[in-house]
């Protein structure tokens, strides 16, 4: 019967301790021990196009990178936002890409809620935040909302703050769009927007070049152009490109 009361205690101070851990370890660190880790590894510019894309992120409020697919901007443009955020420099990542498919797939018609049906059209950026900052502190981080996935139609009235917020796929955006989404950036924020005017979907109603040629000039505003040159996916993926360009 001692003995027995002896075990019973070791387990209740065993359980106690665990307790305690669950409770003092912060969200972030519980979850990533689970999944791809963080990297460290330093990202370098690999183009001239990339290194002046590079320069405009770091210096400038709003950037424009437009070219062919295949040359690294939505990469470059997430890694580095994803440094600021875990660095502290910014409170908030928003993720937006126009839901416009060549095949006419929206997101009425796909199933699920509007987070599944959303997610498939941001999974470029899902891989370059893992990368990041690891699998477990982004789910973290989407759930809190401080990496924060939105539909175009859900921007009106919204005003961002202490946020970089990065817009991929932007050929696909109308006019009226491209404006509404660039008058919502606030103090200390940036504004990230990438695209392929030749791979618009929605033809003379693309509002990237657009908004590229009213805004161009302003000393907070930068726009690189990338051409097939600085494709770095693959070399296959340069040479399909120069055999859709003829």
């Amino acid at each position: 019967m001692k003995k027995n009361h002896k075990v019973a205690a070791r387990q209740t101070r065993r359980a106690q301790r665990r307790i305690h851990i669950a409770e003092t370890t912060p969200p972030e660190q519980e979850i990533t021990k689970a999944g791809k880790k963080p990297s460290s590894v330093i990202i370098k510019p690999l183009t001239d196009a990339q290194a002046r894309y590079d320069d405009a992120i770091r210096s400038k409020k709003l950037i424009y990178g437009y070219g062919p697919a295949g040359t690294g901007k939505t990469y470059l443009a997430t890694c580095r936002a994803a440094d600021a955020l875990r660095d502290g420099l910014i409170e908030n990542i928003i993720l937006v890409r126009p839901a416009v498919e060549a095949a006419g797939e929206k997101l009425g018609f796909l199933p699920g809620e509007m987070k599944d049906k959303y997610d498939p059209y941001l999974e470029p950026f899902y891989q370059a935040l893992e990368e990041r900052l690891g699998t477990g502190h982004l789910e973290y981080l989407l759930k809190r909302k401080i990496i924060d996935p939105r539909p175009m139609g859900f921007m009106r009235g919204a005003s961002f703050k202490n946020t970089w917020l990065l817009a991929d796929e932007m050929q696909n955006a109308t006019k009226a769009q491209m404006k509404m989404l660039l008058t919502r950036i606030g103090e200390n924020s940036k504004f990230i927007i990438s695209g392929d005017p030749d791979q618009s979907d929605i033809g003379a109603s693309s509002g990237l070049t657009d908004a590229i040629e009213r805004t161009r000039g302003h000393k907070d505003i930068s726009a690189v152009g990338f051409d097939v040159e600085d494709i770095v996916r693959s070399g296959l993926c340069m040479d399909i490109v120069k055999m859709y360009s003829n």
